[in-house]
């Protein structure tokens, strides 16, 4: 198990922050998007759809779970641009995970906000905080609001 690195910033006025890496390093965040689920809505102008039910989403190695994904296309080229999930969000990569009550996923830049109870987890440490922001691109995290660890 490799303990988290963490690197503290300290701001008069601002939320507690800190860094981790996550999933291990840098993911293919252009690798082609794969969606479960039990059942699929898709607007009239096709410019979203809604995923429900047992919601899991693979790229590459990357795991996302939830109980509602909304998929964002851009409007030209007809690609996923932002995956917006709720409800029980679960997001895995490598022998990381992040747990939070919701998440949303810019595609192209391969970062995932989440928000509400986040827990970020690696072997047996553990970070909760108020909101972290993923950057799967490059395998770091920031966690920010009431961070809380205990280091191993």
């Amino acid at each position: 198990m490799r303990p988290f690195v963490l690197i503290l910033a300290l701001v008069v006025g601002a939320p507690a922050l800190s860094q981790v890496p996550f999933g291990g390093g840098a993911q293919d965040v252009g690798a082609p998007v794969e969606v479960t689920a039990d059942s699929l809505s898709v607007a009239r102008n096709g410019g979203s759809a809604v995923f429900e039910g047992g919601v899991v989403i693979g790229q590459g190695e990357i795991r996302l779970s939830a109980a509602r994904v909304e998929v964002a296309y851009d409007g030209e080229n007809r690609r996923i641009a932002r995956l917006d999930a709720t409800g029980g969000v679960t997001l895995v990569s490598g022998p990381d995970a992040a747990e939070a009550r919701s998440a949303s996923y810019d595609v192209d830049a391969g970062v995932v906000v989440l928000t509400g109870d986040v827990l970020l987890s690696q072997g047996e440490t553990a970070i909760s905080a108020d909101s972290a922001t993923v950057n799967l691109a490059t395998g770091e995290a920031q966690a920010e609001g009431n961070v809380r660890t205990v280091l191993q």
